[in-house]
């Protein structure tokens, strides 16, 4: 039973509640679209945007996509220089701490979200400054991710990430350790 229950325990999304700006992390389709829906029915009046530089599809990198969703451009904060989870939050923090704000909705996939909380609620500890999590759609089935090949390595990128993270692993230096882990068991 729990072995089923595998890819739900990764999807995360608590209840959308007003905050003062809205954290969207680089890394997937589908995560500044969802950012915007929720700047559009009022819940953060600003977006931030972490490693926007990243192209996120046909309008180019996270800013231009939010800009040709309809954002103002006086509604955007951006920090270009986070190549991980971990970066994204250690990032972000400073920036919300400069800014005076106290709660921010957090936006990356929905197969990500269950480690985005542990990494930016462990950077966040002291803070002060209240999180909430929302899942951008990826495609991800969490409740048969055994299913189909993209939501079968999703989750095992997932765990192995996941467990790297609860013993250190963080950012970019633990890529290079997950890529070697996924070698050894494609041998």
């Amino acid at each position: 039973m729990i072995l089923f229950s595998t890819g739900s325990f990764l999807t995360l999304t608590e209840g959308t509640k007003q905050a003062d700006v809205i954290i969207i992390l680089s890394g997937g389709g589908g995560r500044v679209e969802q950012g915007v829906k929720l700047y559009k029915e009022g819940y953060a009046p600003q977006l931030l945007l972490s490693n926007s530089k990243e192209t996120t599809g046909p309008a180019g990198d996270m800013r231009e996509t939010a800009l040709s969703l309809g954002i103002p451009e006086s509604a955007i904060l951006t920090e270009d220089a986070a190549e991980s989870t971990y970066q994204n939050a250690q990032l972000t923090l400073p920036i919300m701490q400069e800014k005076g704000f106290k709660s921010a909705i957090v936006v990356s996939s929905d197969f990500h979200m269950r480690r985005v909380e542990f990494i930016f609620d462990h950077v966040y500890k002291k803070s002060g400054i209240e999180l909430t999590y929302i899942g951008a759609d990826s495609g991800y089935n969490a409740k048969a991710w055994w299913s189909d090949r993209y939501s079968r390595e999703t989750t095992f990128n997932e765990y192995i990430k996941m467990i790297g993270n609860a013993f250190g692993y963080n950012g970019p230096e633990a890529k290079g350790s997950l890529e070697q882990i996924k070698r050894w068991f494609r041998r």
